[in-house]
């Protein structure tokens, strides 16, 4: 049965100069299911990519964990004190925020200033590491600044600029915002322009000051961990009441959410351009069907199976596909190295927070590509294979 099966896949491949449609068929077909999955493997590591450096960006800038008061509890030091004693192995950061406007000359830009502990912010946030050197000191009233404020406000080293807070002072009968003045000290760039643009870091000592905060008081309290999700669960175990454990992907959940569904619908997109290309693997069998039909009938007449007639065609069909799967395996990889290795595509790093194009192929990805691949070449090559078994051998053997 084998060796029937395999000289008849050996026959049906070979190129037929009397019908050279059917194997120009074929090769469309083989080249389709290769492109298709070598864009499919592109697309799916450009997406994989982006949403790894997003993710590493909302990382830093949102921390692992925050830990937040409401129903006008604050956090003090004891709590902190506490979460350092069970929790050693996690970094701490507190801190305090106002909403505010930065303000130099004409020139006014709304954002968030937060006031904390540089040494421990340093530890809990890369942005801000990477943006300070190791002997960087702060006075009480320095400010770093993100780099989109810093463009805007056309700010130098040494420069003063005036922070106006939502807080407000009374003054006689009319009650005046707090302004306070502060002296521009360094930037940070995160890579993504909503914080840029928006952020502000002042030393908590000098800010809890000016808004009036108690000494040990606190909004809240970044946090590192390396297993955010774990960690967040005993934390909460041990937070009193009026306290709160909020993780970064709670906090952007939406975002990933639509980026998973814009993932989802492209794979599905892109498995089209390998059902079309099957297609010619379906039209190139039948047509070889049609082709055959008195060679068929007259194999079933001297004792060949249905089932090594199904086989045969099945092979041919699993053949060409197989091909373009591997080989289109082949061009993906290439291409991925081209495009990791090389500055071919440039991206403006202020939209998507990297220059270079962020590529990474995971295997869950890898492997329901080729399984999809592949469950679209069997069903594409199954068919003609079935009509192949349906000839009617007295009427064709009679007739041609």
């Amino acid at each position: 049965m084998k060796s029937v099966s395999r000289y008849l896949i050996k026959k049906y491949l070979r190129f037929d100069k009397s019908q050279p449609f059917i194997a120009v068929s074929a090769i469309l077909a083989f080249a389709g299911v290769t492109i298709g999955l070598m864009v499919l493997m592109v697309a799916m590591a450009i997406m994989n990519g982006m949403m790894k450096e997003f993710e590493h960006k909302l990382f830093a800038m949102n921390y692992p964990i925050t830990i937040m008061s409401y129903g006008g509890k604050k956090v003090d030091k004891s709590d902190l004190d506490l979460l350092q004693e069970r929790f050693s192995e996690l970094k701490f950061s507190p801190y305090i925020f106002s909403q505010a406007m930065i303000k130099r000359g004409q020139k006014f830009e709304g954002g968030i200033i937060f006031g904390v502990h540089f040494e421990n912010e340093k530890s809990v946030n890369s942005v801000i590491a990477e943006a300070l050197s190791d002997n960087q000191t702060f006075n009480e009233f320095d400010i770093l600044i993100g780099h989109g404020i810093k463009e805007e406000l056309l700010l130098s080293e040494g420069d003063k600029v005036t922070i106006v807070f939502m807080q407000v002072d009374p003054s006689g009968l009319a009650l005046m915002p707090k302004m306070k003045s502060f002296v521009y000290k360094a930037e940070f760039t995160s890579g993504l322009i909503n914080y840029d643009k928006a952020y502000m870091f002042t030393p908590l000592s000098g800010l809890a000051k000016r808004l009036d905060y108690k000494e040990g008081e606190y909004d809240g309290i970044h946090i590192y961990s390396k297993n955010p999700m774990k960690d967040i669960e005993a934390l909460r175990d041990t937070l009193p009441a009026g306290l709160a454990a909020v993780g970064w992907w709670q906090q952007n959940g939406n975002f990933f959410s639509a980026f998973e569904l814009e993932k989802r619908a492209l794979f599905i997109v892109l498995m089209l351009i390998i059902l079309v290309a099957s297609l010619n693997i379906v039209s190139s069998l039948l047509m070889t069907v049609m082709n055959r039909r008195q060679e068929i009938a007259l194999l079933l007449s001297l004792g060949a199976t249905p089932n090594e007639i199904k086989k045969s065609f099945f092979g041919v069909g699993m053949v060409i596909g197989c091909g373009g799967i591997i080989f289109g395996i082949l061009l993906g990889s290439i291409a991925l190295f081209l495009l990791g290795s090389f500055d071919i595509v440039k991206l403006p790093a202020d939209v998507y927070g990297s220059s270079k194009l962020p590529l990474e192929l995971s295997f869950v990805d890898f492997g329901l590509t080729i399984i999809g691949a592949l469950v679209i070449v069997a069903l594409s090559s199954w068919y003609p294979a079935k009509k192949a078994t349906e000839v009617d051998i007295l009427n064709t053997l009679r007739n041609e």
